[in-house]
């Protein structure tokens, strides 16, 4: 297993991940991950096992500590100065699930975000998922 930076050619597996983790009204178009990896490729974690992308995790830097809904789809809103880690999406292939990438990538991330001196990181999630995301915070500190 291995954690590494996004790059683009992972574009059309990360796609596809997308695709299979959200409801078509909630997927991110491929434009737009083609941007977050432009802009912000350290910002976008990809976990592969076997050579094969199994699980990514990505988000922009910015400087409220509250995600706005245009962050989803302006990649250039990123700031590396800024103090917060943002996450927009968490997704594992239903091939992987039930591993632990995903917490996996949870704390990557927030070790990253440490050694960068960031405040914290920040999510948005659906109200089924608040409780997974607390349980992780308190096993990470």
């Amino acid at each position: 297993m291995v954690i590494r930076a996004a790059k683009m050619e992972d574009l059309p597996f990360i796609t596809k991940i997308g695709e299979e983790c959200y409801q078509p009204e909630e997927a991110v178009t491929e434009a737009n991950y083609k941007e977050r990896i432009q802009i912000y490729p350290d910002h976008f974690w990809i976990l592969e096992e076997n050579g094969e992308i199994a699980s990514f995790i990505n988000g922009p830097v910015i400087k409220k500590d509250r995600i706005q809904d245009c962050l989803f789809h302006h990649a250039d809103l990123h700031d590396p100065a800024g103090e917060w880690q943002a996450i927009l999406g968490v997704n594992t292939s239903p091939k992987y699930q039930k591993r632990g990438y995903a917490s996996l990538l949870m704390k990557r991330l927030i070790a990253d975000s440490k050694k960068q001196g960031r405040k914290g990181c920040i999510l948005t999630c659906k109200d089924i998922l608040i409780a997974y995301y607390e349980n992780l915070a308190l096993k990470m500190k």
